[in-house]
């Protein structure tokens, strides 16, 4: 019911393009820029490719700090929406989420509920990381749990730290006393967790993988 709400909200953004040309995916902009396909077969039985174009760069300079995503067909600008976006397609919609590190969805929802991920152009940082998992599987799953531990790590290490600063409340500390968080970490190693969290986001975010609060924690 929320997810169908949510869609609904999203689709009232969506405003038509202007039809100019889908601009090639440059090597220089992996960490820059996102490129989804989804090729689509209509009632017709007319093939035609949609292509999801977000710009990382353009997000941090916007008012909102969400950016927009365009959706263009067959090579055509087709329509715009702010994030998070859901472009209605014949048999069902094309959902785009973003996350503060790059993408956490970018899927076909059918009309049925049958989901499915867009085709990363293999180009794109997205696209790159694919092609490791497809390549070197293992090598993919290590850089995969490095990263799960990156973010664990520091949350593991603030819980306690946020006991400490709850406890000291005066309703907490009359009802239950203090609490001293055995863990102090110098603060160079607490920004040296932050650089890695931020790292291990990315790495997710390039596999569209998101946990709320893994990876909500990392952005806060």
């Amino acid at each position: 019911m929320f997810e169908e709400w949510r869609r609904r909200r999203a689709a009232q953004r969506v405003k038509p393009g202007n039809g100019r040309p889908l601009k090639p995916f440059r090597w220089w902009q992996p960490a820059s820029r996102a490129l989804f396909y989804l090729p689509l077969r209509s009632d017709g039985g007319r093939e035609a490719v949609y292509a999801v174009d977000v710009s990382y760069v353009q997000r941090i300079f916007s008012e909102d700090g969400k950016g927009k995503a365009h959706l263009y067909l067959d090579g055509r600008h087709h329509a715009e929406s702010k994030l998070p976006a859901a472009f209605p397609v014949p048999g069902g919609t094309i959902d785009v989420v973003p996350t503060a590190f790059g993408l956490r969805r970018c899927h076909y929802v059918t009309a049925a509920g049958a989901e499915r991920q867009l085709v990363p152009d293999q180009r794109s940082g997205e696209g790159r990381r694919a092609r490791l998992a497809r390549e070197h599987p293992a090598l993919s799953r290590g850089i995969g749990l490095l990263s799960l531990a990156l973010l664990l790590v520091p949350l593991l290490l603030l819980i306690p730290q946020i006991l400490e600063a709850a406890f000291q409340l005066p309703p907490v500390t009359r009802r239950f006393g203090t609490f001293t968080s055995p863990v102090h970490l110098p603060v160079w190693l607490n920004v040296a967790l932050a650089l890695g969290a931020a790292a291990a986001s990315v790495e997710r975010a390039m596999r569209l993988r998101y946990n709320w609060l893994l990876d909500s924690a990392a952005q806060g």
